[in-house]
């Protein structure tokens, strides 16, 4: 599959060293983006398998565009791979990207990466190098971390990224805004306009470049994931009203969304959400506000975590009605394994979570995807996985899409289908069918929160 991206050219600003710390999705693209623009970046990671896999020039998950600029990049000689963090000497601007999962134990960020990236890199800053924090924090993170890079002389600024899973380098080489966060006098206006020269196509196209100080830097990115999660959310709170009212959510997403207050965009019910950032990202904003304090002012996001949850058990609980309650030795295809479409990212997502819910009922789920079979196989062995679409619709009693791909939106013909399955039950997990055809092609037709 491939992606239009726009690759600038290395033009007359000046080009930067820079190192990316954190060489996981945020940092790998980052770094090659940051290439792809003229700058000499060094990546760095402690993960020997992963820093070996791009400095051999692969990219070591499926994103669009990405394969493409890492390879460019690399034969540039402007992008190289390490794990030796005294490769950082020298940069001038050095991007912290590590991960920041949710606490085994509780909701609340693990910040361990995020402090042994900024240990690690301590010892090789000089001053006025600027350390730019990329990684999603809870809000006060920079100011705990700023006195140990202070202490070197560097700048620490929080520079947050607002990238989406399936279009993420060209979300950094052309995004739709740019915010630093900064110690307000001298050293902040300095490190500012360094960042200003880093991400030089961007501005000179007039990208927004708001500067703020860093805590509003650091609630900036996950207000907007709070946010997005609500909208999400919201909707499927009003699936549920439909679903037991004859109502169809798509025809009432359609009529609020032509309220420019509201917009269509995020107003599609379905199994919701999952990925990598806005479960934990909405969990780690309720436990920051509980320990400022003021866990009331964001209390609402306790119910929009429960309304995401709810709508994968109501998918499965669409399958077992769909099959008069006996799905016990009933193979179901289960269509996706990756939390969105253009990606191979599995982690919470929800297309593997009703599969392995449907094969604890004691079903025969195969699961097939474009991209994500090799990563959900390695998490789910117990689920049987073909790469082949219409293999994987072979015999099967009922059929469920869960991840949105072209591949069963678009390209999967009704007609098609039912000559390969047994059944005739397709549930539409993520409303992206034409219901219409389906029936019309001897299905029987089950949306989510469609009557």
């Amino acid at each position: 599959m491939t992606s239009e991206i726009a690759h600038p050219t290395e033009s007359s600003s000046t080009t930067m060293k820079l190192s990316v710390i954190g060489c996981g999705y945020l940092g790998a693209v980052h770094a090659a983006a940051m290439a792809s623009i003229g700058h000499d970046v060094v990546g760095i990671d402690v993960d020997a398998r992963k820093i070996e896999s791009l400095a051999q020039g692969h990219a070591p998950f499926f994103e669009p565009g990405l394969q493409e600029i890492l390879t460019a990049g690399i034969q540039s000689g402007r992008l190289r791979f390490t794990t030796d963090m005294a490769a950082a000497q020298g940069a001038a601007v050095h991007f912290v990207g590590v991960g920041t999962p949710q606490q085994k134990d509780g909701y609340a960020a693990d910040l361990t990466y995020v402090n042994a990236a900024i240990d690690g890199l301590l010892p090789y800053l000089s001053p006025g190098d600027v350390v730019a924090g990329k990684s999603t924090v809870p809000v006060g993170t920079s100011a705990e971390l700023a006195p140990r890079v202070e202490a070197t002389g560097a700048t620490l600024v929080w520079n947050p990224e607002f990238l989406r899973e399936g279009w993420a380098v060209q979300d950094t080489i052309d995004p739709d805004r740019l915010v630093v966060g900064v110690t307000p006098g001298a050293d902040g206006d300095r490190a500012a306009d360094v960042l200003r020269a880093v991400y030089h196509p961007a501005v000179a196209k007039d990208t927004p470049f708001i500067v703020t100080d860093r805590p509003t830097a650091e609630l900036v990115k996950v207000a907007a994931n709070a946010f997005l999660a609500t909208k999400i959310s919201f909707i499927n709170a009003m699936a549920e009203i439909a679903e037991v009212t004859g109502a169809d959510v798509t025809q009432l997403a359609d009529a609020i969304g032509h309220d420019a207050r509201i917009g269509r965009r995020f107003l599609g019910a379905g199994i919701g959400f999952g990925g990598g950032c806005l479960p934990k990202d909405i969990r780690a904003f309720s436990a920051r506000a509980e320990e400022l304090g003021r866990g009331e002012s964001v209390g609402f996001l306790r119910e929009v975590d429960a309304i995401n949850l709810r709508r994968r058990e109501r998918a499965v609980q669409l399958v077992v009605e769909s099959l008069d309650g006996a799905v016990y030795g009933k193979k179901v295809t289960v269509l996706g394994a990756a939390f969105k479409p253009h990606s191979d990212d599995i982690r919470d997502s929800p297309a593997l979570d009703v599969a392995v819910r449907l094969h604890g009922l004691g079903a025969s789920v195969t699961v097939t995807d474009p991209a994500a079979i090799e990563n959900a196989s390695r998490a789910h062995p117990q689920l049987t996985y073909v790469e082949d679409r219409d293999e994987a619709l072979a015999g099967a009693d009922a059929v469920i899409v869960v991840t949105e791909w072209d591949e069963y939106r678009k390209d999967l013909d009704p007609v098609q289908a039912a000559s390969l399955t047994e059944g005739r039950i397709v549930i539409d997990g993520r409303n992206c069918l034409d219901a219409a055809a389906w029936r019309a092609a001897g299905w029987t037709y089950y949306g989510m929160g469609r009557p």
